[in-house]
């Protein structure tokens, strides 16, 4: 089956590589960026993985509503739209709503177990998600508009020296003092202005994870996308998130191989503070 989606996957790139003309993109200077190419085991074909990889049926269209948030307004969330209505067969496992995340409790917020963005980055979203179906893949998202209380939460966490509970599961080598200077937390969020996704792929017919040789928020240096001790097939499927979602509008991040924002975004400058919640949808 992983060899199937592979073959799809390959496929795929290279046609969208030829359309979008998505060959290279420009990258922010990592440190394991320019590592030796990774080989590969070749594998012998058989009927099961020379089989053409299950593609899903496209999800019911969604019926665009060309409406905007008041930018001056962090409270209005007229322009956001929850990511499942956009894409039905998005798969969800929201951390902050949980307490599987790097503080360990329930983020403040996080009302309810939801996908918010923007408009604009679900349609953008949507339109990655349908070449990853084309792909044998769906979506699953661990986080996406985040409130600015939950940002304040995490700094809060951060500042507390005593408060380890999580390290062995999410930053085993990393000194919790220097996670603002790493980047891994920050003052202020683009999640909270709506157009940033944490996300990953799973297999369309099992619904297992594709191996991408780290976990969502696992703060060392082997969640940057091209770290090179991982494995040919998981450096395959990093670059299979990545390419798709770059070719769709997204820009990467250097350090997480999860985190994607959307180029042109909506609202820029504006750090939300809704509560994400069904609540204060509009439609």
């Amino acid at each position: 089956m992983k060899q199937a989606i592979w073959s799809a996957a390959v496929t795929f790139l290279a046609a969208l590589t030829v359309l979008c003309g998505c060959q290279t993109h420009s990258e922010p200077v990592i440190e394991n960026k320019t590592a030796a190419p990774i080989e590969t085991t070749a594998v012998q074909p058989t009927a099961a993985s020379t089989a053409a990889a299950p593609v899903t049926q496209a999800p019911t269209a969604y019926v665009v509503r060309h409406v905007r948030s008041n930018p001056d307004d962090i409270y209005d969330a007229t322009g956001f739209v929850s990511v499942t209505d956009v894409i039905p067969d998005a798969v969800t496992d929201i951390r902050y709503y949980s307490g599987h995340n790097f503080v360990g409790t329930r983020i403040d917020g996080y009302e309810e177990p939801l996908a918010l963005l923007s408009e604009e980055t679900a349609l953008a979203l949507k339109n990655a998600a349908d070449d990853f179906r084309k792909a044998g893949c769906r979506i699953k998202i661990f986080d996406a508009y985040r409130p600015q209380r939950a940002v304040a939460h995490f700094a809060a966490w951060a500042e507390d020296a005593q408060d380890a509970k999580m390290k062995q599961e999410f930053y085993p080598s990393t000194d919790k003092a220097a996670l603002f200077d790493l980047g891994y937390i920050a003052a202020y969020s683009g999640h909270s202005r709506g157009s940033k996704v944490d996300m990953t792929l799973v297999n369309a017919q099992t619904g297992e994870e594709l191996d991408m040789g780290g976990s969502f928020d696992f703060f060392d240096e082997v969640s940057h996308p091209y770290y090179d001790g991982v494995t040919g097939e998981q450096h395959q499927n990093r670059m299979l998130l990545r390419d798709v979602m770059l070719a769709n509008g997204f820009d990467a991040c250097a350090t997480e191989w999860w985190d994607f924002t959307l180029a042109d975004e909506p609202y820029p400058n504006t750090y939300f503070d809704f509560p994400v919640s069904s609540t204060v949808l509009t439609y």
